[in-house]
């Protein structure tokens, strides 16, 4: 069997250098190469929710690549796609970067310049590990592969359009729905999720910021086991230690979560750090949340475009939700779609302070009213993104999903695309579910039986 190859090279000459000696490899595969690190993580995204077995067997990170550094980019793919073979291509070929090569997961170095025989020995060595890999997990029931949980970022298009609130009501009904949770405060400045939810816990974000290797263990000493069922990771209670989280650390911090969790819900609040809009570039689904008013949807504006142009995110790969809705107001979803260029969320969330302002004050917010037209919206808008579905349901509509992730990695191998369109309500994995979230056996506020969509 052709060992498929994925080069992932940011430089255009190079990139074409490394094409052509990938051509003449023999019993190959080549696809065409991804120009960045988001392409190439959304392609490996896009095969994996079809099957492990459409992965590629190895993939070829070139120094060259960007925004992320190559050796963190080698950390990312090792640790979601675990069946992969990963090859560094360097022009240092040192021990110290060799050890720090294996350490962040890859299965061998290649040297620049380029040499036919070293490259084809690295390719069989490592494509075999990857065929025996796959081997015993498919042989293994129950083995988790592919990029594991989903990943939902939460920002705000300015201060107080109610990221926090939504963030905190969506991941409460995956958790009704059964799903395992993180609920995580990366507004490192003014995040305030632990007063939202009545929490006191020393323990913070902030925690992380020097542990090289974030495993299920260290999860554990800094995740906050909620009465709710949730886990929840918080900011630090001191805002100038904000400074101290950096992009790597909310790289790996992602990754681990989406390993251990079936929904990942991260409120990154209005203020954009190097580690929330780490978070933002590799979550499956980003949702700008505005409010219908000239000054946020100006905001929302400026937003989109600041992520386009630092390659975070593509304004058609953001949702753009509407909080505060109010029927009468001149500024509708259709305007604002035209004005900020993304889809807009088919659930809007109304203008109801007075059904919140008793949980707020409390900090309660888990005790909503299931009769409440807010906590009904935004349960239906966690219902939209695909977050309340059963097991058997996720499984089901895993390709439907995947169209809220970028395409930017429609590239190479053999795919299987729906036809269905996010919000047609024929496929696309992200219509509630129609008898509706239930909520977990004897805790509050569960809306048993009611339309997750309803928005009444």
């Amino acid at each position: 069997m052709a060992t498929r190859i994925l080069p992932a090279v940011g430089d255009a000459d190079a990139a074409r250098s490394v094409t052509a000696l990938l051509s003449q490899l023999p019993d190959t595969e080549p696809a065409q190469a991804a120009g960045s690190s988001t392409q190439l993580i959304d392609t490996l995204t896009q095969l994996a929710h079809e099957s492990m077995a459409d992965l590629p067997e190895v993939v070829l990170i070139h120094e060259r690549i960007g925004p992320v550094p190559a050796l963190e980019l080698v950390r990312e793919v090792a640790l979601r796609f675990p069946a992969v073979g990963v090859i560094l291509i360097t022009a240092d070929t040192s021990p110290a970067l060799i050890s720090a090569a294996m350490d962040a997961g890859a299965r061998g170095l290649v040297g620049l310049p380029l040499s036919y025989d070293e490259l084809v020995a690295r390719v069989r060595a490592t494509g075999n590990w990857a065929v025996g890999v796959r081997k015993h997990l498919t042989a293994e029931v129950g083995t988790p592969s592919g990029p594991g949980g989903t990943v939902v970022t939460v920002s705000g298009a300015k201060g107080g359009v109610g990221t926090s609130v939504i963030s905190i009501q969506m991941a409460l009904a995956a958790r009704a729905a059964g799903r395992s949770v993180a609920l995580v405060d990366m507004d490192l400045q003014n995040g305030d999720l632990a007063s939202y939810l009545d929490v006191q816990f020393r323990r913070s974000v902030a925690d992380l910021a020097d542990i090289h290797d974030i495993t299920p263990r260290v999860l554990q000493d800094v995740v906050f086991n909620h009465e709710t069922g949730m886990g929840l990771l918080l900011a630090p209670g001191d805002g100038e230690r904000a400074e101290e989280v950096s992009e790597r650390t909310a790289r790996q911090l992602v990754s681990a979560l989406r390993g251990r969790y079936q929904v990942v819900v991260i409120d990154c609040g209005s203020q954009m750090t190097g580690a929330n809009t780490a978070a933002i570039e590799v979550a499956d689904i980003a949702a700008l949340v505005l409010t219908p008013d000239v000054v946020a949807v100006r905001a929302a504006k400026r937003m989109v475009r600041m992520w386009e142009r630092l390659q975070v995110r593509k304004a058609e790969e953001t949702i753009t939700v509407v909080n505060r809705a109010v029927r009468n107001t001149e500024i509708q979803p259709p305007l604002i779609e035209r004005i900020v260029g993304t889809r807009i969320a088919r659930t809007a969330v109304p203008a109801q302070f007075k059904d919140l302002q008793p949980v707020v004050d409390a900090g309660r917010m888990q005790d909503l009213d299931s009769r409440s037209v807010v906590k009904q919206a935004m349960w239906g808008l966690a219902g939209e993104l695909g977050l309340v579905r059963s097991a058997a349901q996720h499984a089901a509509g895993r390709k439907g999903r995947a169209r809220y992730r970028s395409d930017r990695g429609a590239l190479g191998f053999r795919r299987r695309h729906g036809d269905g369109r996010p919000g047609d309500g024929t496929d696309g994995g992200i219509s509630p579910d129609p008898q509706g979230p239930q909520g977990p056996q004897g805790s509050p506020g569960s809306p048993p039986g009611e339309s997750a969509g309803n928005g009444r």
